[in-house]
């Protein structure tokens, strides 16, 4: 029964209880990836991840006595900027242990949300794509469109500097990067130059990360034994 309920949250929004370790804890899988999918509903072609499905569930980790750490894997081309950083923020706000793993890629907004675990990874293979904020569509007030858009990349920029180790003039120079992206600006980072900017923790695979986070278990319930 409990396998049935497992394979049908898997086929309906991507996510696991990973159950089976040896320390018998409670883990978490989400999976982030395709298009993040916001307030418009993209096409039935197109894989997407969807916050309605991601935010109920973020509060019900939280709030689980059973639940004892999150394991997040990515791979993803960006999407909805408001609804991946409402995911984002989310995700950085858990007090629970969270660990990110960037496999394809983790584009765009895809950034913040790989930098909000408490700690992330990225296979050798993986790539990361800053670029400045983009806007599809008519604006009727040009200057006031440029305004909000540069607030909104400012807020991106923000996250992504708050939740690694890169600066923001560096994230910045990045995104203004005119030689990488063909008809483009920005920058494209694998594996192991996305850890030497900073933006993510280490290069590693799943059990590197699986590893990590038991790890982070541990001395998650160390400090509530001290406490209590």
């Amino acid at each position: 029964m409990k396998s049935g309920n497992n394979a049908e949250e898997i086929r309906n929004t991507g996510s696991a209880d990973l159950n089976e370790n040896e320390q018998k804890r409670c883990i978490k899988l989400l999976t982030i990836i395709g298009e993040i999918e916001g307030h418009e509903a993209v096409s039935g072609n197109t894989k997407a991840t969807k916050y309605e499905h991601l935010l109920p569930m973020l509060a019900e980790i939280e709030d689980s006595q059973e639940v004892d750490g999150v394991l997040i894997l990515l791979n993803t081309l960006g999407g909805d900027v408001e609804a991946g950083l409402s995911i984002a923020e989310m995700i950085a706000s858990l007090s629970k242990p969270t660990v990110s793993l960037v496999l394809g890629g983790s584009h765009s907004i895809g950034g913040p949300l790989a930098v909000a675990a408490k700690y992330s990874f990225i296979v050798p293979s993986g790539t990361m794509i800053i670029h400045p904020v983009r806007s599809n569509g008519i604006f009727i007030g040009t200057e006031q469109s440029l305004r909000n858009m540069i607030r909104t990349q400012d807020r991106i920029t923000r996250f992504l500097s708050e939740h690694s180790k890169i600066s923001r003039q560096r994230i910045e120079e990045l995104m203004l990067n005119p030689t990488e992206l063909v008809k483009d600006v920005g920058t494209l980072l694998e594996g192991r130059d996305a850890v030497k900017e900073g933006l993510i923790d280490e290069v590693g695979g799943m059990s590197d990360a699986l590893h990590k986070l038991h790890e982070m278990i541990d001395q998650y319930h160390d400090k509530k034994c001290e406490i209590m």
